[in-house]
């Protein structure tokens, strides 16, 4: 009796009961990519492994011939879902932030035998892909990346490889290659590249902030030991000596305490830096209050300070200790720079608008060659009014190449690190950072010979608690 070859009923159902598995896994993956390219931070393995191989695997497989029974590709076509998911994997592989690609290999011995079978937009962009089916070795050259990719196509190991590229700005990449399942006797492989070039430029800040704060620190205990040494030998009897040493050693424990006392200051601002302050202040009476504060200072190096704008009212939402804080450092170093017998001009500007505010760098295309450069763009918020702070000297200038170095940690103009002048080399950090929390702008004009003109600001208040004058209390304005 011959065999029955009519298909079971049973059999288009497991097989639809299948690709719906199938699909829901997808809609699993798409989901996980999702989440991972949001939370990028939070989950950088799992999108580079798991999620990144599934869906190149499953875009590859796309690719192949269909092998499914005509009946299946029939009723599996006839669901919508289906359609939705293929579209959502396609947008989700495109819309991945980090290059990925799909490599091919022949013979293991023939380099020209490596092709690209898939790229993702971010590919594209960054390899100049034109068509797939291109060349390997055209858009990626680096030694240790092909030998890591020849490893997953012919050895099955995964590898992850850092490399430097070259080019107008170098940038850092960690690049992890898996291999893949075959595709008609061909090798596949898949390649990851993250862009870590602002992790690795965080860390050399990081470490160049430690090497600058422990020499800074250093110079002075160094200073305070020798003194210490000296008092404690053949200077002991010397009551001249002895006087003068004491004052050096008085000196270098005050620089000492100031270092110490910005660097907390910096952690505490950089600590709340993303929330907004919510008090309220009058900009120019701060003004006024840092005036008398620097009055005897002034008063020592023979520099007069000027302000325009006493009368006006500024009010502007802002923590008070800290808008202090960027009033006094800005009219400290105008002061600091400025020769004997001249004069620092104080300008507030009760009301500026957006564009003024975010003025681009001018590039030394100003009157006398002044260069003017953002430090901190505000943000652009429409109908936003800022109150403006000026603060500017006749002091020696800056080239231009130095501005944008200004609000780096301990960073200092050539030929005015030292003397009497010398500082903590935070003080313009300190208001970068304080401007930034308040939203606020930030922006530097000099030049050789010309002076140094710095300007903050600030968004004017709209509505909201009060700040009072001793900086500690807030109270609500009466209707």
């Amino acid at each position: 009796m011959p065999l029955d070859m009519t298909p079971s009923p049973v059999a288009p159902p497991a097989a639809s009961r299948l690709w719906t598995a199938g699909a829901s896994a997808g809609v699993s993956v798409a989901v996980l990519v999702t989440l991972s390219v949001l939370h990028w931070e939070l989950a950088p393995v799992l999108l580079t492994t798991a999620a990144a191989v599934s869906l190149a695997t499953w875009a590859v497989n796309r690719r192949r011939p269909a092998s499914r029974p005509a009946s299946v590709l029939k009723e599996t076509a006839a669901e919508p879902v289906n359609a939705i998911d293929h579209a959502l994997l396609d947008s989700a592989f495109e819309a991945l932030a980090d290059p990925v690609i799909v490599v091919s290999g022949g013979e293991a011995d023939d380099i020209a035998g490596r092709r690209i079978v898939l790229a993702n937009a971010a590919a594209r962009d960054l390899f100049r892909i034109q068509r797939e089916g291109a060349l390997l070795v055209s858009a990626l050259r680096e030694p240790s990346v092909l030998e890591a990719l020849d490893e997953a196509l012919f050895g099955s190991i995964a590898r992850t490889t850092d490399y430097s590229g070259v080019g107008a700005q170098t940038r850092h990449w960690r690049a992890l290659t898996r291999p893949l399942p075959s595709r008609a006797d061909r090798p596949l492989a898949l390649l990851v590249l993250r862009d870590e070039t602002d992790v690795r430029r965080m860390e050399l800040m990081r470490v160049d902030f430690l090497a600058n704060a422990s020499h800074e620190l250093k110079t002075p205990l160094a200073s305070l030991a020798g003194f210490i040494e000296t008092l404690k030998g053949h200077a002991r009897d010397d009551e001249k000596a002895r006087d003068r040493f004491l004052d050096i050693m008085s000196i270098q424990a005050d620089r000492m305490s100031r270092l110490v006392a910005d660097l907390l200051s910096l952690s505490r601002i950089e600590l709340n830096e993303h929330i907004p302050p919510s008090g309220r202040v009058d900009l120019a009476r701060a003004t006024v209050d840092v005036m008398d504060a620097v009055s005897i200072l002034s008063a020592e190096r023979d520099v007069k300070v000027r302000l325009d704008g006493r009368d006006l009212s500024a009010p502007i939402n802002g923590d008070r200790d800290e808008i202090i804080q960027v009033i006094q450092n800005l009219v400290d170093n105008a002061i600091k720079y400025s020769p004997s017998g001249d004069s620092v001009e104080i300008v507030i500007q009760p009301e500026v608008g957006v564009d003024a505010a975010s003025a681009p760098w001018s590039g030394g295309a100003r009157e006398g060659g002044v260069t003017r450069l953002p430090l901190v763009t505000p943000d652009r918020e429409p109908g936003q009014r800022y109150a403006a702070l000026i603060v500017r000297d006749h002091g020696p200038g800056m080239a231009r190449e130095h501005l944008p170095r200004l609000t780096e940690r301990f960073y200092r103009v050539e030929g005015q690190k030292s003397g009497e002048r010398s500082g903590t080399g935070l003080g313009l950090a300190i208001v970068k950072h304080i401007v930034n929390r308040h939203r606020g702008g930030l922006t530097v004009e000099s030049a050789p010979g010309q002076g140094a003109t710095f300007t903050a600001y600030f968004p004017l208040c709209q509505s909201g608690p009060r700040q009072t004058g001793d900086g500690g209390k807030t109270a609500r304005p009466t209707p």
